[in-house]
């Protein structure tokens, strides 16, 4: 345990190293299946970037809406859950009707927000890598608001299921395979994370995987 984790001071140094770690591994996956973002590669970089960045002028951005609805708040949630990796007040608080734990979910939504802005405007951001942005209909307000606020929601939804869900079944199945599996499948945001931050996509600081 180092010595932030001990006092109760937030890690803001490992937080950025694993939110790079983040954004390289959603970029990659961009470039990987995404035909249009290989293409933008080429011509010159800081001239196609400048062009790229600009504030929007629509809510929509073309995306389909599952891109939109489903991927951003996913990705929102994994930013989020890698600042609360590295804050003990929001990793220490569990979800209940309690006054601490939706009091420290302001940290991981201004983390989201900040994670967002770059995402989509910063210097490794789909508009230097892809030119997102370049052709006006392709950039709008959506990603900009859902991702956070759509992110935190999903946070708060997955730690509701993991709390009252996942500990209920993980009761009742002993066998690993099956325990990794639902954890990774109702906690997506948190099992990006988990790989984010150096864990196994299945992690939980309290449960491990195998049953005692």
């Amino acid at each position: 345990m180092s010595a932030d984790q001990q006092s109760g001071q937030s890690e803001l140094g490992a937080a950025l190293v694993d939110s790079l770690k983040l954004v390289s591994m959603e970029h990659a996956i961009r470039v990987a299946f995404q035909e249009k973002t290989r293409v933008e590669l080429a011509g010159p970089f800081w001239q196609d970037y400048t062009r790229s960045v600009r504030m929007p002028s629509q809510w929509d951005d073309g995306d389909a809406w599952w891109v939109n609805y489903l991927g951003h708040p996913i990705h929102g949630a994994a930013a989020g859950y890698v600042w609360t990796a590295h804050d003990p007040k929001s990793t220490a608080s569990e979800i209940g009707l309690n006054r601490q734990y939706w009091a420290t979910r302001w940290r991981p939504l201004a983390w989201m927000a900040g994670y967002s802005l770059q995402f989509e405007l910063g210097p490794l951001s789909e508009a230097s890598i892809g030119n997102v942005g370049m052709r006006p209909e392709t950039t709008g307000w959506v990603d900009h608001v859902v991702t956070p606020v759509a992110g935190l929601g999903l946070m708060v939804a997955e730690d509701a299921v993991d709390q009252f869900f996942l500990k209920w079944a993980e009761s009742r199945v002993r066998n690993r395979f099956y325990r990794a599996s639902m954890r990774m499948a109702f906690n997506p945001g948190r099992t990006l994370g988990n790989l984010a931050t150096n864990q196994a996509p299945w992690y939980r600081k309290t449960r491990p995987l195998t049953p005692r």
